[in-house]
């Protein structure tokens, strides 16, 4: 149920330039694509560059979802834990899963590059810190199956920790899993400059466009929304959270689930790479940005059902009072830390931790993806292109097979 409280803006979006938009709505498009997210304006961006001339249609602006919300990570993997992933997948399923992620780094690289992207990406590396003895044997396993495959991670120890972060670490802190190339963005500024890259490039940008609908008809689809329809040759859904209001027979398996974050003001240097850990058993994850501001995310599990199923991104005092006790505890001499802002943003889950992606079932000429457990970012940009690809092409790229909809991990 919805409390009527206004969404307030992330760090991400109250510090990033305007996003592109207002384009009028044609009344055909080669392909339409619906979700300003990064998914969604990557997709629209690999379109473009192939000379498609896509449509993009976003209900509010560029970034205002999930993408603008989160903690700013792009790193390699999903959130599933790899051997468990390989053990329900196989070897090679998990590799090629993985392997999205790796190409999907290597193509954020190539894109903030050629297309000049202001968006302070940098690859300072990414903790995974392990909270006790308990935890470390698993964290090994994990490191153990990764770096088997080839992955460049590692297992430090408490005093290697202590080296990358400049205060001192609590007592609960006993090791890390470490990517040295992890990388860090600013949300805000990367999703919107992607989909300016995008219309650049030919896209159609149109925001404050709501979809209603889509109907299949003859060789197309026609888009309903509250413009008017568009008739499309193929259309991808990018929209995660709200995946259900456009491919019905998805509900139930990608869900949406409430995070919330807050920043800090800024401080001098404190941490120099990205971390996480599980304080609580859903997870935190920050890091401190180029301007010296901490975001902090998690603490769902002590939300009210853990947020599951929640469709307002409302921050709320159980959460934000949670979140204010991580940094006391694990790094307990870490002093003038000041809230500045507080927010709340829909991801989507799905039973295995891992995205459904490829066609929309029951809905042919459909393309869709979502359901990233709050990985979106290693996935986005090139999940995007292998969407654009399919919408192209008609056929699903070998990479997505693995992530289809009726695998057998999805069901109860």
């Amino acid at each position: 149920m919805s409390t009527g409280q206004p969404e307030p803006l992330s760090y991400w979006q109250a510090t990033a330039p305007p996003g592109p938009g207002g384009d009028d709505l044609p009344a055909t498009a080669g392909v339409a694509v619906i979700g300003g997210g990064v998914l969604g304006s990557s997709a629209a961006y690999w379109l473009a560059r192939d000379g498609v001339r896509p449509v993009l249609l976003e209900q509010e602006a560029i970034g205002y979802g999930a993408t603008g919300r989160n903690g700013g990570f792009v790193g390699v993997g999903a959130a599933a834990y790899y051997p468990t992933v390989v053990a329900d997948f196989g070897h090679d399923a998990a590799r090629t899963i993985w392997g999205i992620t790796v190409d999907n780094k290597e193509l954020v690289r190539r894109l903030v590059a050629e297309e000049e992207l202001d968006c302070q990406y940098r690859e300072p590396g990414t903790l995974g810190l392990v909270l006790g003895d308990a935890d470390l044997a698993e964290a090994r396993r994990g490191v153990d199956a990764l770096r088997a495959d080839g992955h460049d991670v590692e297992l430090l120890n408490r005093e290697q920790v202590q080296e990358l972060v400049l205060t001192p670490l609590g007592p609960d802190i006993v090791a890390a899993s470490w990517r040295r190339s992890g990388g860090l963005v600013h949300s805000g500024r990367y999703v919107r400059g992607i989909a300016r890259a995008a219309q650049r490039h030919g896209a159609r940008i149109c925001t404050g466009i709501r979809v209603s609908g889509l109907e299949p008809r003859g060789v197309g689809v026609v888009v309903h929304t509250t413009r008017g329809d568009l008739e499309a040759g193929a259309v991808i859904v990018a929209v995660n959270a709200w995946t259900d209001t456009l491919v019905p027979a998805l509900r139930g398996v990608i869900v949406p689930v409430r995070g919330q974050m807050l920043a800090y003001a800024p401080l001098p240097p404190v941490f120099t790479t990205g971390l996480g850990a599980s304080y609580t058993p859903t997870g935190e994850y920050w890091h401190q940005t180029v301007d010296g501001s901490i975001v902090l995310g998690g603490c769902r599990a002590d939300a009210t059902g853990q947020d599951v199923d929640v469709r307002e991104g409302v921050p709320t005092d159980e959460v934000q009072e949670s979140l204010e006790r991580v940094f006391p505890r694990l790094f307990p001499e870490l002093r003038d830390l000041r809230v500045e802002r507080r927010w709340g943003g829909l991801m989507a889950f799905t039973r295995d931790y891992l995205p459904v992606a490829g066609p929309a079932q029951d809905l042919p000429g459909v393309w869709m993806a979502g359901g990233f457990s709050g990985s979106g970012m290693p996935f986005g940009v090139r999940v995007g292109q292998l969407l654009a690809e399919a919408a192209t092409t008609g056929a699903t790229p070998p990479a997505l097979q693995p992530l289809r909809h009726d695998r057998p991990t999805l069901r109860a």
